[in-house]
């Protein structure tokens, strides 16, 4: 194996995952209180700001389920989906500012993004992991 050097990264990438979780699923939780990480700007009142955050809410609960999902049914491929879903949000929440005309913490880009690659990562590693462990039986 000409990279036997990087055998660390894999746990490298478990524990940004392991981060990445409990970012989504903390971060997410946190918005229903008041020591959120995101600041919901002024504009955000009522029902526009319920609305952002019991998206949050969803996103957490979400994220439970399918990180329990693969990891009971071993199919980590799903994490790939999980990703591409916490990238995708990255617009609905620029829409979701333009729709109601106000602005949207940046910081929602920023940790959609991170958690998102980290997810997708994390998901290809483990896939390599399994091909290379089924070559070697």
């Amino acid at each position: 194996m000409p990279f036997k050097h990087l055998s660390w990264l894999p746990f490298v990438v478990e524990i940004n995952f392991y981060v990445a979780v409990a970012m989504v699923v903390l971060g997410s939780l946190l918005c229903i209180s008041t020591a959120s990480y995101f600041e919901f700007n002024e504009d955000l009142y009522g029902a526009l700001d319920n609305n952002l955050r019991i998206i949050m809410v969803y996103l957490a609960l979400t994220e439970v389920v399918v990180v329990t999902y693969c990891y009971v049914m071993k199919a980590f491929r799903y994490l790939i989906l999980m990703g591409f879903f916490l990238l995708l949000m990255i617009g609905s929440m620029q829409f979701y500012g333009e729709i109601n005309s106000v602005e949207v913490d940046v910081n929602f880009s920023v940790f959609l993004m991170y958690t998102g690659v980290s997810h997708i990562i994390f998901a290809l590693i483990k896939k390599t992991n399994g091909i290379q462990q089924k070559k070697a039986l």
